[in-house]
């Protein structure tokens, strides 16, 4: 399990990596600019949060850290790794279907709510890291 001391950083993948479960106390940082976006993150051993342009895209309860992070109109994908199971939201389009893989495996179909919220829960502990991919449908 990897936490990214820095908080959020830019990977040659074309991808962000964000959140660090090991602090004991909130930490956070402002302004990352990452392909014309502002992204803010805050982090510690009890929530992981991401905000894109001051809008909610990703929160865990407890922290996680997350890898690889990429997103498009169609698919959020990403890795995570934490002390322990999570809870994650996202931040989608309200009212729409998602497949749900977890490690490649099919979680099943999701739909957001009014608000575009889809929340999933990810067994991490014991856990190297855990592979989700969200797609349209």
């Amino acid at each position: 399990m990897a936490a990214i001391s820095e908080l959020i950083r830019k990977e040659d993948n074309g991808s962000i990596s964000f959140g660090d479960y090991t602090l004991d106390s909130k930490a956070k940082l402002d302004n990352f600019e990452f392909n014309g976006d502002i992204y803010k993150v805050k982090t510690f051993k009890e929530i992981t949060k991401l905000e894109r342009n001051g809008v909610f895209v990703y929160e865990s309860v407890p922290g996680t850290a997350v890898n690889d992070y990429k997103e498009d109109e169609k698919l959020v994908e990403f890795t995570v790794d934490g002390p322990e199971d999570a809870q994650i939201t996202l931040e989608l389009e309200e009212d729409n279907e998602y497949e749900i893989s977890i490690n490649g495996e099919s979680a099943g179909i999701m739909k957001t709510n009014l608000g575009g919220k889809l929340s999933l829960s990810v067994e991490l502990q014991d856990a190297e890291s855990v592979a989700i991919k969200v797609e349209k449908k």
